[in-house]
């Protein structure tokens, strides 16, 4: 089992930064990708961006050049930096991890919310 815990949302400007954070605990040992999602009211959840054991990353076409994910092995921790806030970036953002040495799990955080004024 593993434990994902988000940090860091809030009330952010128009333009501005915001950066979140996810710390994993429990067995941590296998975990490979973790990414980021996020739902707005009235949407689908959609990735953000996610960061694979491998290192490679992947932005959705709407943050690309704005957000950055960075992981530190070390504390099992993934950020999101979120630049150049838009309005339509308001939404709960949700950490994810996919976990498991032989059997491959998904894991969620519980949300936080992210909420940008234009």
């Amino acid at each position: 089992q593993v434990q994902l815990v988000e940090s860091g949302g809030g009330l952010g400007q128009a333009g501005g930064s915001l950066r979140l954070s996810c710390a994993a605990s429990g067995d941590t040992t296998c975990i490979s990708a973790m990414g980021w999602y996020r739902q707005a009211p009235g949407k689908e959840r959609e990735l953000a961006a996610a960061d694979s054991s491998g290192g490679s990353k992947y932005y959705a076409d709407f943050v690309k050049g704005r957000f950055t994910i960075s992981r530190d092995n070390a504390k099992n921790t993934v950020y999101l930096q979120m630049n150049s806030l838009k309005a339509e970036d308001t939404a709960v953002y949700y950490c994810n991890a996919e976990a498991g040495c032989e059997v491959e799990y998904e894991y969620w955080g519980q949300g936080t919310q992210v909420t940008v004024s234009s």
